[in-house]
C-alpha cells in the first residue's frame, strides 16, 4: 500500500481568504483606504492606552506627595 501524496501547497489562512474576497469586491484605492483607516484605529487605541498610563502615573505621583 502506498502513502497518500504530500500536499505541496499550504491551506490559506482565514486572513488570506478575507484578503482574496476583499480584492474581488473592492478596488485598489478602496483597499488602501480601508487599511489606512484600520491602521489609524489601531494607532488611536495605542495613544489612548498611553494617555491612560500617563494619567495613572500622574495620579500616583500626586497621591504619593499628599
Amino acid at each position: 500500500m502506498q502513502a497518500a501524496p504530500v500536499r505541496a501547497t499550504a491551506i490559506p489562512s482565514f486572513t488570506d481568504a478575507l484578503r482574496a474576497v476583499e480584492s474581488l469586491l473592492l478596488s485598489s484605492g478602496q483597499r488602501t483606504a480601508r487599511r489606512n483607516a484600520w491602521t489609524s484605529v489601531l494607532e488611536d487605541r495605542r495613544r489612548a492606552k498611553d494617555r491612560d498610563e500617563a494619567q495613572r502615573v500622574v495620579e500616583q505621583s500626586f497621591l504619593a506627595r499628599h
